[in-house]
């Protein structure tokens, strides 16, 4: 196997905590943006500690919201860097809820959201390449390209107004 650039301890991220009723929409359940704002905060810590840099959100991608989190649930969110490339890291992101009582947390939300490492002007910066290692670190990686492609393609599909904002 190749020797990873750097530390892969490093390129993952993962945090926890109990659903508060601050977070519920008029349904009842955890409202989608604040999944969205805790999905974002996890992936920027995992991509900021990879990078050793501040960064900025560039896109959020094939976001899928499969089950609502309730109140009173234990949520986790785990963060990892799947790929690299000059300046961007892609950050595949899964939510998992369930009762913190038994213990049982199932599959909520995933995502990719990629990030670009910027430095005290705001201009990107290199970053230290991501080499997968293992067969599951190569599968996302292909995900992660897969999907930069097909938002490229989105963006090429794009009326001319709604690329330059006049719309």
């Amino acid at each position: 196997m190749p020797t990873p650039a750097f530390p892969l301890e490093r390129s993952e991220t993962t945090f926890r905590f109990l659903a508060e009723p601050t977070s519920v929409n008029f349904g009842g359940k955890v409202h989608g943006g604040a999944l969205m704002k805790w999905i974002d905060e996890t992936a920027y810590a995992c991509a900021a500690v990879w990078s050793g840099r501040y960064c900025v959100t560039v896109s959020v991608g094939n976001i899928r919201f499969r089950r609502p989190i309730l109140v009173g649930n234990m949520v986790e969110l785990h963060a990892r860097v799947v790929a690299t490339g000059r300046t961007s890291m892609h950050i595949h992101v899964t939510v998992h809820a369930g009762d913190p009582k038994s213990g049982q947390l199932r599959l909520t939300t995933d995502c990719l959201v990629v990030f670009v490492a910027v430095d005290e002007n705001g201009n990107p910066i290199p970053v230290p390449p991501f080499v997968p290692q293992t067969d599951e670190q190569h599968r996302l990686a292909k995900y992660a390209m897969d999907v930069k492609e097909a938002l490229d393609a989105i963006v090429e599909l794009k009326p001319e107004e709604v690329v330059k904002g006049a719309v």
